[in-house]
């Protein structure tokens, strides 16, 4: 398992454990409507895809996405101190490249961006 899978592996599981219990209730419709997600990750050390099914289960597979919604694209040291850290200026400024491919992605990454440190 290479260090990106392994990272990613921490996120999806935290993502997993906070989207799980927002899909029922009163809010559980809006959250999702915006689920399938798919984010392609880019680093000099290859690609990796993390997966939200419509059932909140988050996974992360190697190589790229064949639809994502989002594509961030970042050095591998950077994309390891956002994720370690949840920090943007673990980071630096103009560091990472996010292209959002669907509106329901950019929407999500908006929202969930400051929390993976991006």
């Amino acid at each position: 398992m290479s260090c990106t899978e392994e990272l990613l592996g921490t996120v999806s599981r935290s993502i997993e454990a906070e989207l799980k219990p927002r899909l029922s209730g009163f809010f559980g419709g809006t959250v999702r409507a915006y689920l399938p997600q798919t984010w392609e990750f880019r680093t000099e050390e290859g690609t990796h895809s993390l997966v939200v099914d419509r059932e909140g289960r988050a996974s992360v597979q190697r190589g790229a996405a064949a639809d994502p919604d989002v594509t961030v694209e970042i050095s591998h040291d950077g994309l390891r101190a956002a994720l370690t850290t949840r920090s943007k200026q673990a980071v630096g400024p103009g560091k990472v490249k996010v292209t959002p491919h669907t509106p329901k992605g950019k929407t999500a990454f908006d929202l969930l961006r400051s929390r993976l440190g991006l």
